[in-house]
């Protein structure tokens, strides 16, 4: 994974610059070692790292996700990330990630990874 460039920006109103790079390096190194086919939500990356809320995962996945399988982070519902549904959907069905009845989301009952055994 490359270094994380400074970033000036805000969220939720304060700003996010070089400093918060040690979150944004946590939270992307978690997503790295989700497992194919099993999947974790915004609130549980946050759990996993130790910091951190719901939120300010999503705003690091939303400005670096790109850079990991961004598509096994999702919203507590089982919902894919908003925006990417059906991108999301097809890495799912091509992981053999489990989803619910509807196919619209994944089964967090079945799918939800918390970290090595």
């Amino acid at each position: 994974m490359e270094a994380i460039e400074p970033v000036f920006t805000t969220y939720l109103g304060r700003e996010m610059n070089r400093s918060h790079s040690d979150f944004v390096d946590a939270v992307l190194a978690a997503v790295e070692h989700v497992p194919s086919a099993k999947v974790m939500t915004y609130g549980d990356v946050a759990e996993y790292i130790g910091r951190g809320h719901p939120r300010l995962v999503g705003w690091v996945m939303a400005h670096y996700g790109s850079e990991v399988a961004w598509w096994r982070v999702l919203r507590a519902g089982g919902l894919p990330p908003q925006g990417h549904e059906d991108e999301a959907l097809e890495h799912y069905r091509d992981e053999g990630t489990p989803l619910r009845k509807q196919g619209d989301r994944v089964d967090l009952a079945l799918a939800r990874w918390s970290g090595p055994s």
